[in-house]
């Protein structure tokens, strides 16, 4: 394995600090930035902020912390801790009657993916009288929103993963069909976002995993996409240098608040990259998780590895300019190597059995769902039904044939 192959001694090299940023949106980042969250709210207007989290979260100090927090500003804050794992459009109604029935102006969204989607969806869905899948992300299909009703969003992020927190998006399974559908409108954006590193010091090694794999997924997925959006390609560039030399050592040392801190960077840079399109990788990992409940991001990891072999042809070349920049060696051989070391470092499966997939009964459907899925049309080589039952098959048994 090349893993342990240094960067090159010219390759940048930074220490996360204080930053004000406005890439996308506006970013307050460093340590201890929850603390101004209550002027996160007046700078924006919000006089009743709704706080949505999960259950697990709801029990943890951060929230508490919040709370204490806006009401030191004169808040009178309420809370929804419902969200679940991978949340359906019955749980978010279920926040929307909440959100609705408090007389809410704005929600801060505090969580992962789930927590920071999900308030999304509540603070896009307030003002709206059509059906949320109404919204999907197909063509102009946003532009059926009332863009004068959806509230603000705060968005608190407390995993390094999805980068949730600077999207546009929000997924949410259709609960008849167990599909997972893209929720799309530029207003979805958060206002503000604080990515405080000492909230994600909480997080167990096994999500900290799982939840790194995703922000390379993206990453990875968004540098081989074959569109033209240079600005995009280097950012996933550098999201994955900062995952190679930190995710690691965040999984290993929860502690360390720079490793922390890069990786809270290198989600970030995932969803501002897959701007460009994703791929197999999410369009297979959408349905199994929408079917099997299994974690967004560890699914991702465990189809890493086979969906970068099915295409080689296509990344090749890619990939050789990938390995220089990691500082690994061979090209192809040589990434591919990489992740499968990263993946046993932090603990990702291996194969779907692993994960918890029981059988392939449901291959067929799974083959069809990904095709549909918004991920596909940007894979570098065309995904067909037989190309995704050949993915799933080989990340079932574990076959890799690069």
């Amino acid at each position: 394995m090349d893993s342990d192959a240094k960067v090159p001694k010219d390759a940048p090299s930074m220490k996360p600090t204080k930053a004000n940023w406005s890439y996308p949106t506006r970013i307050l980042f460093g340590p201890g930035r929850l603390a101004e969250l209550g002027e996160a709210c007046k700078t924006i207007g919000m006089k009743k902020p709704l706080i949505v989290t999960d259950p697990g979260l709801a029990r943890l100090p951060v929230i508490e912390q919040a709370l204490e927090i806006l009401k030191g500003a004169g808040y009178d804050a309420g809370l929804w801790s419902d969200v679940q794992s991978n949340p359906t459009e019955s749980n978010m109604k279920a926040g929307l009657a909440v959100y609705r029935g408090g007389a809410h102006d704005g929600v801060v969204a505090i969580g992962g993916g789930s927590a920071l989607d999900q308030g999304k969806l509540v603070a896009f869905m307030s003002g709206q009288t059509r059906p949320v899948f109404d919204f999907e992300d197909v063509g102009d299909w946003w532009t059926r929103a009332d863009a004068g009703r959806i509230a603000p969003v705060i968005a608190i992020p407390t995993t390094a993963g999805t980068g949730s927190e600077v999207g546009r998006a929000a997924v949410v399974i259709k609960e008849d069909t167990h599909e997972k559908k893209i929720i799309f409108h530029p207003k979805m954006l958060p206002v503000i976002t604080i990515c405080d590193p000492e909230l994600t010091v909480p997080l167990p090694p096994k999500l900290t995993a799982g939840t790194g794999v995703d922000a390379l997924a993206h990453c990875l997925e968004a540098f081989c996409a074959p569109t033209y959006h240079p600005m995009s390609e280097g950012v996933a560039v550098e999201g994955m240098r900062l995952i190679k030399e930190n995710l690691v050592t965040a999984v290993r040392d929860g502690k360390d608040l720079d490793a922390r801190g890069n990786m809270m960077t290198a989600a970030a840079m995932g969803a501002v990259a897959f701007v460009k399109g994703l791929g197999a990788i999410h369009s297979l990992s959408h349905p199994v998780g929408g079917l099997y409940n299994t974690h967004h991001g560890t699914t991702n990891g465990v189809f890493m590895p086979y969906v970068l072999a099915f295409n080689k042809t296509a990344i090749d070349k890619k990939m050789a300019y990938l390995a220089r920049v990691l500082g690994l060696k061979k090209g192809f051989d040589g990434v591919l190597s990489w992740v499968l070391d990263l993946r046993n470092k932090i603990g990702i499966p291996h194969t779907l059995k692993e994960l918890g997939v029981p059988d392939a009964s449901k291959l067929d459907q799974i083959a069809k769902m990904a095709i549909a899925d918004p991920s596909t049309p940007t894979n570098p080589v065309e995904l067909t039904e037989a190309g995704a039952r050949q993915i799933f098959m080989a990340a079932f048994e574990g076959e890799l044939h690069p």
